[in-house]
């Protein structure tokens, strides 16, 4: 009877482990190289995308993701924005638990549907439908299929293989079927390590990869997508909106953007047109010009966000945005430039891909505004002196300051006799200066009492400038964490001025906090550096697998007059200390006044570069040393 009872299990096992072989459903069958460091497996992922035509395509997907923990359930990615040019032919979503089971069906009208758009009524027509699913446990998988028919055909879908850290691969395949007749261009990008198979053959394109395993996130490494597998396409010839384009160089397209797309689009109502020439009459300076109508776009718009991949390539018109007085980076850039234009300066209509958390650069080469650009900012060319770039979303930014969201990249500049690609400012080490002027004083027991005047400008002004308009109660939680180091902070007074002239966001600040110091005995311990420590040391890795990049350089200036407690006198003080190399530099001292008061000196600078993942270390213990020195010293004793 025992016999026949495990001869049963273990046929039912074998049952189980070849059902499970043939079923991609379930989590048994992945490999364990494709687990390690992975929130989520794509099973499989396949794009057909068929150009039928330069006025018709469609696009199929079917992908099959895994999700492993709750943190890979933003990487079902089961979504589709449409508008009335875009017609969802199918949608829907099979659910299964981990043994393979189908446990839940969701069909297109079971998605969510809502506006892709934040706010406003000229944008009504486009529109996002996304899955909301809530597991019940892990490990479950996803089916998603789509498929949609466009008569646009600017935009060709990308082949990316790889979605983001901690998301492995087992199967990948991009399919690309057009006709003949139609001229298609491609860029593959960073396949080196990648064993990627493809087929080209007259009218059709075929790509497939592999167990590609997830990659995981490393502090200071390059943005993920100037790393990823990826293959860009792009047609020579192509429909958007009605309007039919052939281009294969970037003077070319910003040609045709300047002419079908903008043109036309320039024209205000005479009463602001009116107006503005009020404003600046008298005035000549073209700068001056343009800062009056900067501010009086900011005064009198506001920003509306359209997601991406859904607000087309066309700006309303500046007619309308004087109308209705909002609009998207598009709208209101195009509104921008349309009353410099008014007012004799010369303006250029820019799209790039703007992200603070990452870099990438208008593809020089390559000639297509799929996967490239996400964004609109305006040019101002100028003559002997770097170009001004206008973020005209902003209702803050001074004039001519962009910030980390699109600064030091390559961009696509559209005037009326083509588009170039241009570099958008890079703030230079020594532009993003923090200045610290300070004073404080210990008493017998331990209280400090705090004044700091903190002056910064360049990528450090972008960290702060929106502090101005924080309510006291959020700038009190601000203060208090930017010297988390420090117990028992109380606020006493918080005054700033955001100098927009000088691009100079100033701070002055007072606090005390009791039992700053310790006190052992007929001693006093006072860790000097009080308004500037580095408490950050960059992660370790004990194999480091990603090159290090340092986006922005800055420099910290730190001088601080410390008033010693009555009845004591020092002890010891430590060494003045200077470190240096390719990372940066640090100078700290320490200068006795007199008997009772002593000056602490800081400098503190970080270099931006590229450097080989065998630096990491080094970089890392710069960081921790640094930290190490700021949290010196000083010995008092009693008199």
């Amino acid at each position: 009877m025992v016999i026949k009872y495990t001869i049963n299990c273990l046929l039912l096992f074998m049952a189980l482990v070849v059902s499970s072989q043939e079923n991609i459903y379930t989590s048994f069958t992945i490999p364990d190289n494709l687990t390690q460091n992975a929130n989520a497996v794509i099973r499989s992922h396949d794009i057909i995308v068929s150009l039928k035509s330069s006025k018709d395509m469609s696009v199929e997907i079917k992908r099959v993701i895994t999700v492993l923990n709750k943190m890979g359930d933003r990487n079902i990615d089961a979504y589709l924005y449409y508008n009335s040019n875009v017609k969802i032919n199918n949608l829907n979503v099979l659910v299964f638990d981990n043994l393979g089971n189908q446990i839940k069906k969701i069909k297109k009208n079971d998605f969510k549907d809502v506006s892709a758009v934040d706010g406003g009524t000229l944008y009504s027509d486009y529109r996002l439908k996304y899955l909301e699913y809530t597991p019940i446990m892990y490990p479950y998988t996803i089916e998603f299929i789509s498929e949609i028919e466009t008569d646009n055909t600017a935009f060709i879908d990308s082949f990316r293989p790889l979605d983001g850290y901690y998301v492995s691969v087992e199967n990948s395949t991009y399919t690309l079927n057009y006709s003949e007749e139609i001229s298609i261009r491609k860029k593959e990008k960073n396949f080196e390590k990648v064993q990627l198979h493809k087929e080209e053959i007259p009218g059709k394109i075929y790509y497939k990869v592999a167990e590609l395993p997830a990659i995981k996130r490393e502090d200071h490494s390059p943005s993920f997508r100037n790393m990823a597998p990826q293959v860009f396409f792009a047609s020579e010839e192509f429909n958007y909106e009605g309007v039919m384009a052939k281009a294969d160089d970037w003077s070319s397209m910003g040609k045709w953007f300047n002419n079908y797309l903008l043109n036309g689009r320039s024209t205000v109502s005479e009463t602001t047109k009116q107006h503005i020439l009020e404003l600046v009459k008298g005035v000549e300076n073209p700068v001056e010009k343009a800062k009056i109508v900067y501010r009086f776009v900011q005064d009198n718009t506001r920003y509306i966000s359209v997601q991406v991949g859904i607000g087309g390539m066309q700006p309303i018109s500046a007619e309308e945005v004087d109308k209705v007085k909002y609009g998207d980076c598009k709208g209101l850039t195009n509104y921008t430039k349309a009353l410099l234009e008014v007012v004799g300066v010369k303006s250029n209509y820019t799209r790039l891909f703007a992200s603070s958390s990452e870099r990438i650069n208008v593809d020089k080469e390559f000639v297509s505004f799929s996967g490239q650009t996400n964004h609109v900012i305006l040019n101002i060319p100028m003559q002997n002196q770097d170009d001004i770039w206008l973020e005209c979303t902003s209702q803050k930014l001074p004039f001519g300051f962009i910030g980390d969201f699109t600064d030091d990249r390559d961009v696509m500049v559209i005037t009326p006799e083509g588009g170039e690609i241009k570099r958008t400012k890079k703030y230079q080490t020594e532009e993003n200066i923090q200045l610290i002027k300070g004073y404080y004083s210990v008493s017998t027991n331990g209280e400090i009492f705090v004044n700091a005047k903190v002056s910064s400008k360049g990528i450090q002004y972008g960290d702060k400038y929106e502090l101005e308009s924080e309510t006291p109660r959020n700038l009190d939680v601000h203060y208090k964490k930017r010297w988390k180091y420090i117990n028992n902070i109380r606020i006493e007074n918080i005054e700033i001025d955001n100098d927009k002239t000088n691009i100079q966001f100033n701070e002055t600040i007072n606090f005390n906090a009791s039992n700053y110091s310790k006190l052992i005995g007929d001693r006093m311990l006072i860790t000097v550096n009080a308004l500037n420590r580095n408490t950050y040391i960059p992660d370790r890795y004990r194999e480091r697998a990603l090159p290090l990049k340092i986006y922005r350089g800055f420099k910290d200036i730190d001088e601080v007059e410390i008033e010693l407690p009555t009845g004591f006198k020092v002890e010891s003080l430590p060494k003045p200390k200077h470190l240096e190399n390719k990372f940066g530099d640090y100078h700290a001292e320490i200068i006795v006044k007199d008997e009772n008061t002593i000056i602490y000196k800081r400098q503190f600078l970080v270099n931006d570069g590229d450097y080989p993942k065998e630096d990491y270390e080094a970089f890392r213990d710069f960081y921790k040393e640094v930290a190490k020195l700021d949290n010196s010293k000083i010995a008092l004793i009693k008199i």
